[in-house]
């Protein structure tokens, strides 16, 4: 339960955004430096600054502006094992057509206080051409940076180099094929388990051997446009962000085998169970679920639907 003053109880991750500056939050990580705060930001036609929130009270804690940079269509934050924060400008409302877009990276502050970072500008191109996307993830153990593109129907996993450069331009190639309509995806902790979500449901993937392999339904809350998800740093429970002013960010904790491995084998260590199945949202307990992996009824899918539908036809283009 979220109280007033935006405060959870201390077995309930999660919080409302209090900031009334953040209206299109697009993207969510956890802060390795900082515990229990998160960094968001808003998408496209906003300033290009990333807040620090407080995980406890939502309130921000810090601004940090990015400067030497417009801030086309920001759309993902992730950190790195290098403790820096990567910044996706990877939107592209015109449908796939601009020939290259960003990923801005600068060093997660010491200290929590505003402050402007002239970022390191890394000039992104796909090998199979442009695309819209809005999912960033960095790998917490190799430190290699991945996007899911955002086609309706689904898209693909694109890797980028090994290392990222300033120079020239950085060109990801496709790995893997992703049937869903992405907003924003993350790596948990330790690396083994990789969650993408879309508007209304989600997949849960098992990292092997540098790849996904799909293993369940993420337990996707409703909300009015999801658009962003971040482990919580024991890997437990995904966070789930919307836009909106005062958008409240929906905790749910991970069973079976949607865990990550950390978190399996210390279960298994403490002689627990962790559930069995896929958990989550694939163990619908009788429910109907859709494809993404939202339980709900018949006639609570259709409202859903219909409150979208609405939402995004009265939505601006540029707040996508």
């Amino acid at each position: 339960m979220v109280a007033a003053d935006g405060a959870v109880a201390a077995d309930e991750p999660g919080f409302t955004v209090r900031d009334p500056r953040i209206t299109e939050a697009s993207g969510l990580a956890a802060s390795r430096a900082h515990p229990g705060v998160y960094w968001t930001h808003n998408d496209s036609a906003n300033a290009a600054e990333v807040f620090a929130v407080d995980g406890a009270t939502g309130r921000t804690l810090a601004t940090v502006t990015l400067a030497g940079v417009a801030g086309r269509d920001l759309e993902a934050v992730s950190v790195g094992p290098d403790g820096d924060l990567y910044v996706g400008d990877i939107g592209d409302n015109l449908g796939g057509t601009w020939p290259h877009v960003w990923i801005y990276r600068f060093a997660e502050p010491a200290e929590l206080a505003d402050t402007t970072v002239e970022p390191a500008v890394h000039t992104v191109r796909y090998a199979d051409g442009p695309r819209d996307a809005e999912s960033l993830a960095v790998h917490p153990g190799t430190g290699r940076v991945y996007i899911v593109g955002k086609r309706e129907g689904g898209d693909g996993l694109y890797a980028g180099p090994e290392e990222l450069s300033t120079e020239g331009v950085n060109t990801f190639t496709r790995v893997a094929d992703v049937d869903l309509w992405a907003t924003d995806a993350a790596f948990s902790p330790d690396g083994s388990r990789l969650a993408v979500r879309s508007y209304f449901g989600g997949r849960m993937y098992a990292w092997e051997d540098g790849g996904p392999r799909e293993i369940g339904r993420l337990p996707v809350p409703i909300q009015r446009q999801g658009e962003s998800l971040a482990f919580t740093p024991d890997g437990r429970t995904v966070l789930f962000g919307s836009e909106g002013e005062g958008e409240e960010v929906r905790a749910e904790e991970l069973s079976g085998e949607l865990l990550p491995e950390d978190a399996r084998r210390a279960d298994e260590e403490a002689g627990e169970t962790a559930g069995g199945g896929s958990g989550g949202a694939g163990d619908d307990g009788g429910r109907d679920v859709d494809g993404d992996g939202v339980s709900l009824g018949g006639a609570g899918l259709a409202i859903a639907l219909a409150v979208w539908i609405a939402l995004r036809g009265g939505r601006r283009r540029r707040g996508d």
